[in-house]
């Protein structure tokens, strides 16, 4: 297995303290603070360890309160909020340093069978038919500040192959909306709970960053404070993080300094994995 991979499902082997309270290591992202992706998967990892009787996550919904330090381990504790005949909920805090720096609620179903309905897939090319996201080239790095650079240098366990061109370094005014074909780099285990994980882990891409692009701007250019505040996730069906899903966004308000976006995961056949929402901060630096 790529090398990638293998340390990031390290990174969701949690090591239990006690019954309801565990302990994850971050890694460097590039980022001056933990990847968001990061806490939403590990925090439900820590819900799901607490889960015994096969029921499956179906919906997450969590708030970023602080900023985390990466050189520094994170609890998750779990409250068990509930056990019923078909549901269970839990309730997730992590906390470093004696603070919290995340909450979430998560629910968990007994798998049965129902209505069935999904909303069809947008027409895209195949992800064979297009590019990697680009870096920008030796002599673009060089103009960036060291810790933009450093973001953009890190190896990631995932590639990316955006349906529309998109330099981050000169963006220009559009449509918010936008599909980028995403897949881990090397096959992982057949672990539904890690892939569902994983899917938490990945749906903080792109998200925010997809609120900008009304306004012709980037988190690159340096001229905007961005923060995820609020992130949710709606399991639907079953999907492998190993093969490609197609992740759909779109972003219909952005005003007092918050912009919102949605997104929607599918399989390369079609199916709708997941559904995502998020509002963050986007703040213009004031020169």
């Amino acid at each position: 297995m790529d090398p990638r991979l293998v340390d990031l499902q390290q990174q969701f082997n949690l090591e239990r303290l006690e019954v309801n309270l565990f302990r994850g290591q971050s890694r460097d992202t590039g980022s001056p603070q933990v990847f968001g992706g990061q806490v939403l998967g590990q925090a439900l990892k820590a819900a799901s360890a607490t889960i015994e009787d096969g029921r499956v996550v179906h919906s997450l919904h969590a708030y970023f309160l602080r900023r985390g330090d990466f050189t520094k381990p994170i609890v998750y504790s779990v409250d068990r909020s509930r056990d019923g005949g078909s549901f269970s909920a839990r309730r997730v805090v992590a906390i470093q340093d004696g603070e919290q720096i995340f909450i979430c609620s998560a629910s968990f179903q007994v798998p049965e069978e129902g209505l069935e309905y999904q909303a069809t897939m947008p027409k895209v090319p195949a992800p064979e038919e297009l590019q990697p996201f680009a870096k920008p080239s030796g002599a673009e790095l060089e103009k960036l500040p060291d810790k933009l650079k450093r973001w953009l240098q890190i190896e990631r366990p995932f590639e990316f192959r955006p349906v529309q061109a998109y330099n981050p370094l000169r963006p220009v005014a559009t449509e918010p909306v936008r599909q980028v074909w995403i897949r881990a780099v090397d096959k992982l285990p057949d672990d539904d709970a890690l892939h569902r994980c994983l899917l938490a882990y990945i749906s903080d891409y792109w998200l925010l960053d997809t609120t900008t692009m009304p306004h012709g701007s980037s988190f690159l250019r340096g001229n905007l404070i961005m923060a995820s505040i609020d992130h949710a996730i709606w399991f639907h069906r079953h999907a492998r993080v190993d093969d490609w899903l197609l992740y759909c966004l779109d972003s219909p308000s952005s005003s007092g300094a918050r912009g919102f976006a949605r997104g929607a995961f599918y399989t390369r056949d079609g199916v709708l994995a997941a559904s995502t929402a998020q509002e963050g901060l986007i703040r213009l630096v004031q020169s």
